[in-house]
């Protein structure tokens, strides 16, 4: 979880700009600024008894606990407001017979999204590659979406770590609060420059959730899906293993709407101190009939060094 010291009218163009389906331009949306706001932004997700999602929330049905402190919160964005979203495949050889049903259900997912979504892709096999056309870093046009998947082969080894260090960096270009990633592998890691702590640190570090498919091949002996279930746990979303490439469809567009079912909650925090520490935090919601929910959401943040306030959004 990042932490921004931040201007609330500066979110607001920001996320004006992105609700227009333009494609942004990749310029880095890194700023200083000299305010003594810390800002701390969590993606919820809420359920109910029966695992279903709780729509029509508001800002007081909720409470946030950071370390054993309550908080005042700022603002709490509905579900189904648009994220920046990153589409993380792999394109190494092993997926070469399961590029066709990669491709379908990739594109059933940007179908089942917001339509004022911002996407982008990130490719990887033994390299990393964005998979967007030149000058485009995010889009939300459908067929821009296909022809960047199609458009790619599948040979080499697999730098899984590079291609979500890679995502998590490329995210914070994006313009918008909600942030996720959809990273899909078949194996391991047999090539990457980074190491699995590099990527959990910066998954860590990052507000996207992460969520992965993990595609079992008896065949891979480099097959590791646990790294997928611990970046999905370390960022409150969600890990599936697929058998059947016929399940892959369903799932992507699960994952699809477990994104427009979430929460952003920001909040202010009282303790502004820059000591670059980890902060438990607590995030609680109430039904409108006073009953507990469930929540899923990060177990918290660091907080920013003392040398440190930028914002990346």
């Amino acid at each position: 979880m990042r932490v921004f010291s931040v201007c609330f009218v500066l979110c607001f163009a920001f996320a004006q700009t992105a609700s227009s389906g333009k494609p942004q331009d990749s310029g880095s949306k890194d700023f200083k600024l000299s305010v003594d706001v810390d800002l701390v932004i969590f993606d919820v997700t809420v359920t109910g008894a029966k695992g279903r999602s709780v729509k029509g929330l508001s800002k007081g049905d909720f409470r946030i606990i950071e370390a054993g402190q309550e908080q005042p919160i700022q603002f709490v964005r509905p579900e189904d407001t648009p994220a920046t979203v990153g589409l993380v495949i792999d394109n190494s050889g092993s997926m070469r017979r399961k590029r066709s049903e990669v491709i379908d259900a990739a594109l059933a997912f940007a179908e089942s999204s917001n339509p004022q979504d911002e996407m982008f892709i990130v490719n990887f096999n033994e390299r990393v590659f964005m998979g967007l056309p030149a000058g485009t870093t995010f889009t939300n046009d459908l067929p821009t979406l296909r022809n960047a998947l199609a458009n790619t082969r599948a040979e080499g080894k697999t730098a899984l770590y590079d291609g979500v260090s890679a995502a998590l960096k490329q995210l914070q270009a994006g313009t918008l609060q909600r942030k996720a990633l959809v990273v899909l592998s078949d194996g391991g890691d047999n090539a990457s420059g980074a190491h699995e702590n590099d990527v959990l640190a910066l998954a860590g570090e990052s507000n996207a959730t992460i969520y992965t498919i993990a595609i079992d091949d008896p065949d891979d002996k480099d097959q590791n899906p646990k790294v997928l279930e611990d970046l999905a746990k370390l960022t409150a979303g969600e890990s599936y293993r697929v058998k059947s490439l016929d399940e892959l469809s369903g799932i992507w567009q699960k994952i699809a709407g477990g994104i427009r079912d979430q929460y952003t909650i920001g909040y202010m925090s009282k303790n502004r101190a820059h000591d670059g520490t980890f902060r438990n935090v607590k995030v609680i919601a109430t039904g409108k009939d006073g009953k507990a929910l469930h929540v899923r959401a990060r177990k918290g943040y660091i907080a920013p060094s003392s040398d440190e306030q930028t914002v990346n959004q």
